[in-house]
């Protein structure tokens, strides 16, 4: 053919069914959110046109193109009731001219295409909803079934939390109390019985301030573990902090239990490597291992950690057995020593007073306040049984407060037959004289009494002396300044060091009397040397001496006689009241 010859061509399909498309995205564009972009959904209504065309003119008409067109659209959530009828308009109204569809029954295939598009539709919406409704049922059971098992999982873990400890993963504090009221309260008969072994780690502070509690922790775990290993298959706790204890539930007798606890400090003692630090600590044990009849969880466990006491107040790195009577003794002084404060409120105390009598004429020099408490149930009670007490727990230092203020109450009212009235004597505890404010408080109560300073002597031990603070030194040298007498009690009986003596603010030594003593026998010639050394030095330091414990007349003379300046003891009187003294000398 020449370039003048012309055909008909067919028309471009391609083209026009790629302008229906784009009309069919533009007409379903916004009916619904589409998971697509529009390239995309131009595509998809691309080959879903093509599709559609095909149907048109096919022999026999296949109307199953129309179902699937409808899911196709259904499953790309081209899904909405406006979606579909912007899609029958569409179809209907522009496909057919469009792509320039030619066939004699066009319409009615058109006609029945729409309606298998319409069906299918419907179809395909209901077999989505079906298939939704179904994925939420079993999504619902799938997350009530997590939710169960996440509910029985922390249930669980309420009860690795309720019931063991979580950095050691021992039974903790609340199982171990349910088991020994179990091997407590069965009915296996009275002669059943049970042992503790209450396992406190000695010292374990130090571990923490010398390697961190990161590393404190990994060496406890380490302990428990070791600890668990050695007493298998007693059970173990852990009570908290360093503490442990062992459950002999069906102890043959002491030795099972003491066994225990031996096994315990040995498997304890030895070191454990935590990041490259050895680690080495010890443990002290309270046993306590009894018959089941009579007796209870509170006070096997209060037992035990009274033994366990025991055993860290005699160095640790032990065991320490049971005593009924030395417990009996201990209770009986936290009784007394718990009553205390009470019994200033009742006003309880009361003093009594011993003379100090010069060596040289016989003169009453003054006179030392004695503390005694007249207790409500157990008498009078002198101050051996409860000084230490209050020592121990602090109360001395109310108590002190009130016999200093109470001697020198009673004090100012004294009267001598001749010459200066005697100075009153009270004694002061260590903590006493280390407290703040004492300079203060004893002036107070000079200006409260009217007692004039150099009446009063304050009574210190060599011990409270012997410190490195100042503070107390400071004290006692304010105390000196305004004519209050500074004595050492009981010299003799700690350091016996004259020279520390030259640069304290003392007047008087007075001389245990365990040196005393020794001059009863009249062949006792070290004990009158020493004696008349520690006067000589005492007197060449400016100060006086007044012998304790002076108890006949023999000793008196022997003391007159190495130059001693004063003595007290039973041989000049016996504790009494101040009136009693003071009415004796007149």
């Amino acid at each position: 053919m020449g370039s003048g010859d012309s055909v008909d061509e067919p028309p471009d399909t391609c083209s026009s069914a790629g302008a229906f498309a784009r009309a069919w995205a533009k007409a379903v564009a916004g009916t619904s959110y589409l998971p697509m972009t529009d390239a995309q959904l131009e595509t998809l209504l691309q080959r879903l046109t093509d599709l559609l065309s095909e149907a048109l003119r096919a022999e026999p008409l296949d109307l199953r193109v129309g179902h699937k067109v409808a899911d196709e659209l259904v499953n790309a959530h081209i899904a909405s009731a406006e979606a579909l009828g912007r899609t029958v308009e569409v179809i209907q109204l522009r496909l057919v001219r469009d792509l320039d569809l030619v066939c004699d029954d066009v319409e009615d295939r058109m006609a029945r295409l729409l309606a298998a598009v319409a069906t299918g539709y419907a179809r395909a919406l209901r077999d989505r909803t079906l298939d939704e409704q179904e994925s939420i049922r079993r999504a619902a059971l799938t997350a009530r079934a997590e939710a169960e098992q996440a509910l029985r999982a922390s249930e669980a873990r309420f009860r690795h939390q309720a019931t063991h400890d979580p950095l050691t993963d021992l039974p903790n504090r609340t199982l171990f109390a349910e088991r020994l009221a179990a091997a407590v309260g069965g009915t296996a008969g009275s002669g059943r019985r049970v042992g503790l072994c209450f396992v406190d780690v000695d010292r374990f502070k130090r571990v923490n301030d010398s390697f961190g509690h990161q590393i404190g922790d990994r060496a406890l775990v380490a302990a428990a573990r070791r600890l668990r290993r050695a007493v298998e298959p007693h059970l173990v706790a852990r009570l908290g902090g360093d503490a442990f204890v062992v459950l002999v539930e069906r102890s043959t007798g002491t030795g099972d239990v003491v066994a225990v606890a031996e096994a315990a400090l040995a498997a304890l003692s030895e070191p454990v490597v935590v990041d490259g630090h050895d680690v080495t600590v010890t443990a002290s044990v309270g046993v306590v291992e009894r018959r089941v009849a009579g007796t209870s969880p509170d006070d096997l466990m209060r037992a035990a950690g009274s033994t366990l006491h025991w055993a860290k107040t005699a160095g640790g790195a032990r065991w320490a057995l049971y005593d009924a009577e030395r417990d009996g003794r201990e209770q009986a002084r936290q009784e007394l020593s718990a009553a205390i404060p009470a019994g200033l409120e009742r006003g309880e105390f009361f003093l009594d007073y011993q003379p100090l009598t010069s060596l040289q004429n016989g003169s009453l020099l003054g006179m030392e306040a004695l503390v005694r408490w007249r207790h409500p149930q157990l008498g009078v009670l002198r101050p051996d049984s409860f000084i230490g007490l209050a020592e121990e727990t602090g109360l001395i230092v109310p108590l002190g407060g009130w016999v200093l203020a109470e001697a020198c109450r009673e004090a100012v009212g004294w009267r001598a037959t001749s010459g200066e009235p005697p100075y009153v004597s009270v004694n002061l505890a260590v903590r006493q004289v280390h407290r703040p404010g004492l300079v203060q408080e004893v002036q107070a109560l000079l200006r409260r009494t009217g007692l004039p300073p150099e009446r009063l002597q304050l009574e210190i031990t060599e011990s409270t002396m012997m410190t490195t603070a100042e503070e107390p030194v400071r004290a006692l040298r304010a105390l000196a300044d305004l004519g209050i007498r500074i004595a050492i009690d009981d010299f003799g009986t700690g350091y016996s060091n004259l020279a520390y003596l030259r640069d304290l603010p003392v007047t008087e030594l007075k001389v245990a009397g365990e040196f005393v003593r020794g001059l009863r026998a009249p062949e006792a010639r070290a004990d009158e040397r020493i004696l008349a050394s520690l006067v000589s030095l005492a007197h060449a330091l400016d100060l006086t001496v007044t012998a304790e414990g002076v108890e006949t007349g023999g000793q008196a003379e022997r003391l007159r006689a190495i130059g001693c300046d004063a003595g007290q003891g039973w041989h000049f009187g016996r504790p009494a009241p101040a009136d009693h003294i003071l009415a004796r000398l007149k």
